[in-house]
């Protein structure tokens, strides 16, 4: 009994460690992450914010292969604080246990997850901080599908003549403006790539060559942040960050990857389209694709306004 009431009140993790099923699992954490939220069913409560402090502890599923360091195959901490935020955006609610359910269902819903732990406090309501901790696994309840809330970003095509125009400053400083997920991309520079003689070592050369393009448009303007993992590009979209694509990663680590090369830098943007689910592709100083199944846009690259 004195084990029990000591694990009662220990972090998730070592109740996840004492509890641990049959079977290798890994663990990730999120502690004391503390949100300020108008949440509770008293009236006292309602039209006042208070902090609330999260702990998360998921079980997931280990690799089997090496991971190589690689974000885009772990679960990543993100989707811990993100299925925390998406909740508390979705309602206000009055009970801090039907938060923790539909967090810990959320987080279920990956398909690396296998157990979740979730113990959520307040912090100003007591001389101590008052709250609850469940435990759920993976089918212990039906799953219901969440509302889409998966941004569906703008891709911007800039061509070389883009990238040096005098307008760039201006056209990102209104895009901003605009507060909507926004995913930047290029061709390869003016400067022709080194030839390989092989196709699939000229396909990385050329592939670096655009990467090489990514960053001289980094360097025009600090806001430009090149990312070459789909982590990250889902991390930029959701906090309002202009990705600059670095495609060689994604591209090469593609199940069903694009049919065009990087020698048609553009048709591999519009590829990037159907793999972010984009609303549009707004090409400045490039021809449109051929077959697009997605509005694109075109600009006029001597025009300030978009």
């Amino acid at each position: 009994m004195p084990n029990e009431i000591r694990l009662a009140f220990e972090h998730p993790s070592e109740r996840a460690t004492a509890t641990a099923p049959d079977g290798p699992l890994d663990r990730i954490s999120v502690r004391d992450h503390i949100v300020e939220v108008d949440i509770g069913a008293f009236q006292i409560e309602r039209g006042h914010s208070q902090r609330i402090c999260f702990n998360v502890v998921v079980e997931v599923r280990p690799l089997t292969d090496p991971v190589a360091d690689d974000v885009d195959r772990i679960l990543s901490y993100d989707l811990v604080t993100e299925a925390i935020t998406e909740e508390l955006a979705s309602e206000r609610l009055n009970l801090l246990e039907t938060l923790a359910e539909r967090i810990a269902d959320r987080i279920l819903a990956e398909p690396q997850a296998i157990r979740c732990f979730v113990r959520i406090e307040k912090l100003d309501r007591g001389p101590g901080a008052l709250g609850i901790e469940i435990v759920r696994s993976k089918g212990d309840l039906p799953r219901v599908p969440h509302a889409d809330t998966s941004p569906h970003p703008h891709v911007i095509y800039l061509g070389n003549a883009a990238i040096a125009s005098a307008h760039l400053t201006g056209w990102l400083d209104q895009l901003q403006a605009r507060h909507e997920p926004i995913i930047l991309c290029v061709g390869q520079p003016e400067i022709p790539s080194p030839k390989t003689g092989h196709r699939m070592t000229q396909r990385r050369v050329d592939l670096l060559a655009i990467e090489q393009n990514a960053w001289m448009l980094a360097g025009r303007d600090d806001r430009c942040v090149v990312v070459n993992t789909r982590t990250e590009l889902d991390w930029a979209m959701k906090n309002d960050q202009f990705s600059v694509w670095a495609p060689s990663k994604i591209v090469l680590d593609a199940v069903d990857g694009p049919e065009s090369g990087p020698d048609d830098p553009v048709a591999l943007a519009h590829w990037l389209c159907d793999q972010v689910e984009a609303s549009d592709l707004m090409l400045i100083g490039a021809r449109p694709p051929k077959t697009p199944d997605l509005p694109v846009l075109l600009h006029d690259i001597s025009r300030p306004e978009l």
